[in-house]
């Protein structure tokens, strides 16, 4: 796959509503997160870092350790979401490991003059992985600890489809993770479910 293609952007998806949520949008429809070069673009895609932040000293063990904190958060979570009392017993090591991830200070910003005056946001150097991973694992502490974004919370309800986002909708009403992908795919289904009984 190569970066910058039509469907390289479809790929990723950032709407979910927070970074973390976003993170465990990478594994639908399948593994998005398949290489180095996708982890950076999704890490300066959601907004971890500033476009054209130096991410070239990223290696394959940063691929290991964001996909091991996406499971993680992505237990937490679905936990959360859950009504099973039962589901929630497997919390301690997730809940220790997003933890200990959040206590590393993530990145620190800093406002610079850009040529044509106004202030952009730039990094003092290159991220460190760790430092990445805390603003992950720390977006997460804040959304599982924070009441009314957790009843917020929702899993879409398209067919198969188990992203997880933030309904801001006016009324709470959002149904899908987006209206364009499993809202599209209901109405079509929808639409095929009347016309067959139109025929019958």
């Amino acid at each position: 796959m190569a970066l910058g293609t039509a469907t390289f952007s479809y790929e990723l998806r950032f709407d979910a509503g927070r970074i973390c949520l976003d993170l465990l949008a990478t594994t639908h429809p399948v593994e998005r997160l398949d290489s180095v070069e996708v982890l950076c673009a999704w890490i300066t895609g959601s907004g971890l870092v500033p476009a054209g932040t130096p991410l070239g000293h990223a290696d394959a063990s940063w691929l290991v350790d964001f996909r091991e904190l996406r499971g993680r958060i992505d237990q937490l979570v679905r936990g959360a979401l859950s009504s099973e009392v039962r589901s929630r017993s497997s919390y301690g090591p997730a809940l220790a490991r997003v933890n200990d991830a959040a206590r590393t200070a993530p990145p620190a910003p800093r406002a610079m003059r850009a040529q044509d005056g106004t202030l952009v946001r730039e990094l003092e150097g290159p991220p460190e992985r760790d430092a990445l991973l805390a603003a992950v694992a720390r977006d997460a502490v804040e959304l599982l600890t924070d009441p009314s974004a957790m009843a917020a919370l929702r899993q879409c309800e398209g067919d198969n489809c188990p992203i997880v986002y933030l309904d801001t909708s006016r009324g709470r009403r959002r149904r899908w993770c987006s209206s364009e992908v499993c809202g599209n795919r209901e109405r079509v289904a929808r639409h095929r479910r009347r016309a067959a009984l139109a025929r019958a």
